[in-house]
Protein backbone atom coordinates (compact mmCIF):
# COMPACT_ATOMS: atom_id res chain seq x y z
CA UNK A 1 0.00 0.00 0.00
CA UNK A 2 1.32 3.46 -0.51
CA UNK A 3 1.95 6.03 1.80
CA UNK A 4 -1.07 8.19 3.47
CA UNK A 5 -1.26 11.37 4.25
CA UNK A 6 -3.53 12.83 7.16
CA UNK A 7 -6.01 13.62 4.31
CA UNK A 8 -6.32 10.47 2.08
CA UNK A 9 -6.42 7.06 2.22
CA UNK A 10 -4.25 5.08 -0.53
CA UNK A 11 -5.76 3.42 -3.37
CA UNK A 12 -5.45 0.04 -3.62
CA UNK A 13 -3.41 -1.45 -6.60
CA UNK A 14 -5.31 -4.61 -8.36
CA UNK A 15 -4.10 -7.05 -10.46
CA UNK A 16 -5.89 -6.97 -13.55
CA UNK A 17 -5.84 -10.78 -14.39
CA UNK A 18 -7.54 -11.23 -10.69
CA UNK A 19 -9.53 -8.60 -10.35
CA UNK A 20 -12.59 -9.72 -13.02
CA UNK A 21 -12.22 -13.08 -11.72
CA UNK A 22 -13.11 -11.58 -8.01
CA UNK A 23 -15.73 -9.23 -8.92
CA UNK A 24 -17.24 -12.06 -10.52
CA UNK A 25 -16.96 -14.55 -7.93
CA UNK A 26 -18.27 -12.10 -5.64
CA UNK A 27 -21.24 -10.86 -7.31
CA UNK A 28 -22.05 -14.74 -7.09
CA UNK A 29 -21.87 -15.14 -3.37
CA UNK A 30 -23.43 -11.67 -2.58
CA UNK A 31 -26.46 -13.02 -4.16
CA UNK A 32 -26.71 -16.50 -2.93
CA UNK A 33 -26.43 -14.74 0.28
CA UNK A 34 -29.00 -11.98 -0.27
CA UNK A 35 -26.17 -9.52 1.08
CA UNK A 36 -26.49 -5.71 -0.61
CA UNK A 37 -23.33 -4.09 -0.55
CA UNK A 38 -22.66 -0.34 -2.14
CA UNK A 39 -20.53 -0.32 -5.39
CA UNK A 40 -17.87 1.35 -3.75
CA UNK A 41 -17.97 -1.29 -0.94
CA UNK A 42 -17.43 -4.19 -3.24
CA UNK A 43 -14.40 -2.16 -5.14
CA UNK A 44 -12.57 -1.73 -2.24
CA UNK A 45 -12.89 -5.24 -1.36
CA UNK A 46 -12.14 -7.02 -4.69
CA UNK A 47 -9.43 -4.36 -5.04
CA UNK A 48 -8.02 -5.90 -1.38
CA UNK A 49 -8.15 -9.46 -2.45
CA UNK A 50 -6.46 -9.06 -5.64
CA UNK A 51 -3.96 -6.79 -3.63
CA UNK A 52 -3.25 -9.91 -0.63
CA UNK A 53 -3.24 -12.57 -3.55
CA UNK A 54 0.45 -11.30 -3.65
CA UNK A 55 2.38 -12.59 -0.63
CA UNK A 56 4.14 -9.60 -0.12
CA UNK A 57 1.66 -7.32 0.14
CA UNK A 58 0.30 -9.61 2.94
CA UNK A 59 3.12 -10.90 4.89
CA UNK A 60 5.78 -8.39 6.29
CA UNK A 61 9.35 -8.85 6.94
CA UNK A 62 10.51 -10.14 9.94
CA UNK A 63 14.26 -11.21 11.28
CA UNK A 64 12.74 -14.62 11.27
CA UNK A 65 11.16 -14.53 7.90
CA UNK A 66 7.85 -13.29 6.14
CA UNK A 67 4.80 -13.15 8.58
CA UNK A 68 1.96 -11.41 9.52
CA UNK A 69 2.02 -9.15 12.28
CA UNK A 70 -0.71 -9.79 15.38
CA UNK A 71 -3.17 -7.76 15.29
CA UNK A 72 -2.94 -7.09 19.11
CA UNK A 73 0.23 -5.77 18.05
CA UNK A 74 -1.65 -3.32 14.89
CA UNK A 75 -3.89 -2.31 17.49
CA UNK A 76 -0.97 -1.24 19.98
CA UNK A 77 0.67 0.34 16.91
CA UNK A 78 -2.63 2.51 16.45
CA UNK A 79 -2.92 3.42 19.77
CA UNK A 80 0.84 4.53 20.19
CA UNK A 81 0.69 6.11 16.32
CA UNK A 82 2.54 9.71 16.27
CA UNK A 83 0.40 11.15 13.31
CA UNK A 84 -2.82 10.34 11.77
CA UNK A 85 -1.75 9.16 8.77
CA UNK A 86 0.17 6.49 10.51
CA UNK A 87 -2.64 5.37 12.77
CA UNK A 88 -5.31 5.39 10.13
CA UNK A 89 -2.76 3.24 8.16
CA UNK A 90 -2.46 0.96 10.89
CA UNK A 91 -6.08 0.48 11.22
CA UNK A 92 -6.92 0.16 7.71
CA UNK A 93 -4.41 -2.59 7.37
CA UNK A 94 -5.82 -4.26 10.76
CA UNK A 95 -9.35 -4.48 9.66
CA UNK A 96 -7.77 -5.80 5.87
CA UNK A 97 -5.89 -8.59 7.64
CA UNK A 98 -8.70 -9.25 9.97
CA UNK A 99 -11.12 -9.77 7.15
CA UNK A 100 -8.80 -11.63 4.44
CA UNK A 101 -7.79 -14.37 7.33
CA UNK A 102 -11.59 -15.01 8.53
CA UNK A 103 -12.85 -15.29 5.20
CA UNK A 104 -10.01 -17.45 3.07
CA UNK A 105 -8.05 -19.08 6.07
CA UNK A 106 -11.50 -19.78 8.75
CA UNK A 107 -10.85 -23.68 8.24
CA UNK A 108 -7.35 -22.57 10.31
CA UNK A 109 -8.49 -20.38 12.64
CA UNK A 110 -11.30 -22.45 14.15
CA UNK A 111 -8.30 -24.85 15.77
CA UNK A 112 -6.02 -22.04 16.65
CA UNK A 113 -5.43 -20.26 19.70
CA UNK A 114 -7.47 -17.04 18.42
CA UNK A 115 -10.58 -17.75 16.40
CA UNK A 116 -12.60 -16.50 14.26
CA UNK A 117 -14.81 -14.39 16.58
CA UNK A 118 -11.77 -12.67 17.65
CA UNK A 119 -10.88 -11.34 13.89
CA UNK A 120 -14.20 -10.06 13.39
CA UNK A 121 -14.31 -8.76 16.68
CA UNK A 122 -10.69 -6.81 15.71
CA UNK A 123 -11.45 -6.43 12.01
CA UNK A 124 -15.34 -4.82 12.39
CA UNK A 125 -13.80 -2.93 15.53
CA UNK A 126 -10.79 -0.94 13.44
CA UNK A 127 -12.86 -0.45 10.20
CA UNK A 128 -15.41 1.54 12.78
CA UNK A 129 -12.60 3.61 15.04
CA UNK A 130 -11.06 4.50 11.26
CA UNK A 131 -14.87 5.54 9.63
CA UNK A 132 -14.77 7.86 12.83
CA UNK A 133 -11.01 9.10 11.98
CA UNK A 134 -11.92 9.97 8.30
CA UNK A 135 -15.39 11.80 9.13
CA UNK A 136 -13.69 14.52 10.41
CA UNK A 137 -11.73 15.97 7.11
CA UNK A 138 -13.43 16.54 3.91
CA UNK A 139 -11.50 14.19 1.87
CA UNK A 140 -11.56 11.05 4.27
CA UNK A 141 -15.66 11.88 4.87
CA UNK A 142 -15.82 10.50 1.18
CA UNK A 143 -14.08 7.24 1.95
CA UNK A 144 -15.72 6.84 5.42
CA UNK A 145 -18.79 5.38 4.27
CA UNK A 146 -16.89 2.38 2.95
CA UNK A 147 -15.68 1.96 6.30
CA UNK A 148 -18.38 2.55 7.98
CA UNK A 149 -20.72 -0.58 5.83
CA UNK A 150 -17.58 -3.20 6.40
CA UNK A 151 -17.80 -2.74 10.25
CA UNK A 152 -21.06 -3.15 10.19
CA UNK A 153 -21.64 -6.12 7.69
CA UNK A 154 -18.30 -7.68 8.60
CA UNK A 155 -19.97 -11.63 9.74
CA UNK A 156 -21.99 -10.62 6.54
CA UNK A 157 -18.62 -10.02 4.21
CA UNK A 158 -16.60 -13.12 6.02
CA UNK A 159 -19.31 -15.48 4.52
CA UNK A 160 -19.10 -13.74 1.06
CA UNK A 161 -15.45 -14.31 1.28
CA UNK A 162 -16.14 -18.35 2.74
CA UNK A 163 -18.57 -18.58 -0.44
CA UNK A 164 -15.99 -17.66 -2.77
CA UNK A 165 -13.82 -19.85 -1.22
CA UNK A 166 -16.09 -23.02 -0.96
CA UNK A 167 -18.14 -22.80 -3.93
CA UNK A 168 -16.65 -25.60 -5.68
CA UNK A 169 -16.16 -28.02 -2.24
CA UNK A 170 -18.85 -30.05 -1.07
CA UNK A 171 -20.48 -30.14 2.00
CA UNK A 172 -19.08 -33.17 3.65
CA UNK A 173 -19.57 -34.31 7.35
CA UNK A 174 -16.72 -32.55 8.58
CA UNK A 175 -17.85 -29.68 6.87
CA UNK A 176 -21.45 -29.82 7.97
CA UNK A 177 -20.19 -30.12 11.53
CA UNK A 178 -17.96 -26.87 11.01
CA UNK A 179 -20.75 -25.18 9.41
CA UNK A 180 -22.57 -25.69 12.56
CA UNK A 181 -20.28 -24.97 15.27
CA UNK A 182 -19.65 -21.55 12.57
CA UNK A 183 -23.64 -20.67 13.34
CA UNK A 184 -23.62 -21.71 16.65
CA UNK A 185 -20.56 -19.71 17.37
CA UNK A 186 -21.71 -16.45 15.02
CA UNK A 187 -25.27 -16.57 14.14
CA UNK A 188 -23.25 -16.49 10.59
CA UNK A 189 -26.47 -16.27 8.11
CA UNK A 190 -24.59 -18.38 5.60
CA UNK A 191 -23.86 -20.89 7.25
CA UNK A 192 -27.68 -21.61 8.52
CA UNK A 193 -28.35 -21.27 4.75
CA UNK A 194 -25.86 -24.45 4.15
CA UNK A 195 -27.45 -26.18 6.87
CA UNK A 196 -30.41 -26.15 5.95
CA UNK A 197 -29.27 -26.75 2.30
CA UNK A 198 -28.35 -30.18 3.88
CA UNK A 199 -31.23 -30.60 5.78
CA UNK A 200 -30.29 -29.43 9.06
CA UNK A 201 -32.66 -27.03 10.61
CA UNK A 202 -30.76 -25.17 13.51
CA UNK A 203 -32.85 -23.78 16.39
CA UNK A 204 -32.93 -20.19 17.52
CA UNK A 205 -32.99 -21.53 21.12
CA UNK A 206 -30.10 -23.47 21.03
CA UNK A 207 -27.42 -20.90 20.20
CA UNK A 208 -29.29 -18.21 22.36
CA UNK A 209 -28.43 -21.42 25.17
CA UNK A 210 -24.93 -21.62 24.19
CA UNK A 211 -23.98 -18.40 24.92
CA UNK A 212 -24.66 -18.92 28.22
Amino acid sequence: MSEMTGESLPELEPVASLDAFFHESMDSALAANKVVLDDHTAHYVVSLLTLFSRSEALYELTPEGPAIRPLAGMLADAVDAQTEAERNTTLQRMGDVSLFMAGFFADGLRSAVLDIDYYVYMGGGAYRSLSVHLRRNFRGHALCDIFVELSEKFQDMVDILNEMRESACAMTDENLLRTYELWLRTGSRRAERMLKQSGVYPLARVRSHSKH
